[in-house]
């Protein structure tokens, strides 16, 4: 057995269908008394209806959460959670919002409630993001951890189907790299190779029908569960790509990963064989990278960069970028083979080692 290191996360789950019904008690639960409530402009009314849950313990709404979380949003919300006497933030909605709520945490130490919608599963790490000049940064600290997230799959029914798909992706994205990062460990392998198999194996059925609360709920575990490994390792190629290509050009997060996914997985597969093989028996699929792909395909989820925004003039920059700052990846940082890697994800070609 190699030698690992394993640290329990320190946030606490409630998961189940209704469980959105005990917010209120786990924000006494923290000894909270104002929560302001985060969102974004197309979630304000399922924001209403968690200030209306938490009554007098609501101190109001933000809805001003933006993807890749704009330093400027995240100093409005910083001001008006002060001017509030805000003592707590319920961030109901998927990544952007949660990723908002870190942005007033680490300033202020704010404890944040999460109530995800999508399958982002930042709700469960220590990571946070901010974009300033069209440069998004990522770090870690404890302060931004949510200290209770609410999983009600109840609130997923309604997930349109492109996100639906681009958000498990984005969630089998986390633990895919957890399976070959540095500081993996056995017990984030048991996770991340039943996250992938969970997440994927609910596609399928919410294909058929989007509103299968067993399929949604079965979802939902995958992304928690994928989260979770995102929270406890170190990330790779995939996402520091992922943040390039989201932050410096402004496209969508899930369907970005989605995208790089299965090219990312094939430049690393000659230094991970064992990965990818468990990726694979998670898919149920011979090969990884390939098998990602395929399912996109099928599932109709983009598969180009070109089809989501990415201008094809950017491609060298994204390349010079990525290199930019080594990290540790099971395969060197090679600019060429970056490059021809974008070039293969922008045209939505098969990936290629």
């Amino acid at each position: 057995m190699t030698p690992f290191v394993y640290q329990s996360p320190a946030t606490r789950v409630i998961f189940g269908a209704g469980t959105l019904a005990r917010l209120s008690d786990e924000v006494a639960r923290l000894g909270a008394r104002r929560a302001l409530v985060l969102c974004t402009p197309e979630q304000r009314d399922s924001a209403e209806r968690v200030a209306a849950l938490l009554g007098e313990r609501a101190a109001g709404i933000f809805d001003g959460a933006a993807m890749h979380v704009p330093i400027e949003a995240a100093r409005q919300a910083r001001e008006t959670a002060a001017a509030l006497g805000a003592d707590c933030a319920v961030a109901i909605g998927g990544g952007s919002t949660t990723g908002l709520g870190k942005a007033i945490a680490l300033e202020s130490g704010l404890p944040i409630v999460a109530v995800p919608t999508t399958y982002a599963g930042s709700e469960m790490t220590p990571i946070y993001g901010l974009t300033e000049g069209g440069v998004k940064k990522t770090g870690r600290d404890e302060r931004v951890r949510p200290k209770s997230v609410i999983y009600d799959p109840e609130l997923t029914l309604g997930l349109p189907w492109t996100m639906t798909v681009t958000s498990a992706f984005n969630a089998i994205a986390h633990a895919s790299e957890g399976l070959y990062a540095p500081d993996g460990n056995p017990v984030i392998a048991l996770m991340a190779e039943e996250g992938i198999r969970a997440s994927a194996a609910a596609l399928a059925p919410l294909q058929r029908n989007p509103r299968n609360l067993d399929a949604r709920s079965d979802a939902l575990y995958g992304a928690w569960l994928c989260g979770t490994v995102l929270g406890a390792i170190t990330m790779g190629l995939h996402h520091k790509l992922c943040h390039t290509l989201g932050g410096s050009f402004d496209l969508p997060h899930a369907e970005v990963h989605t995208v790089v996914l299965p090219h990312a997985l094939a430049y690393n597969a000659p230094a991970s064989p064992d990965a990818m093989a468990r990726v694979a028996r998670a898919l149920g699929v011979a090969d990884a990278a390939r098998g990602l792909h395929e399912l996109a395909t099928a599932l109709g989820a983009p598969t180009s960069l070109a089809a989501i925004g990415m201008p094809a003039d950017g491609l060298d920059r994204a390349a010079a970028l990525a290199v930019q700052n080594q990290y540790p990846n099971p395969r060197p940082l090679e600019r060429d083979a970056l490059r021809a890697l974008l070039q293969r994800a922008f045209d939505g070609a098969a990936p290629r080692a």
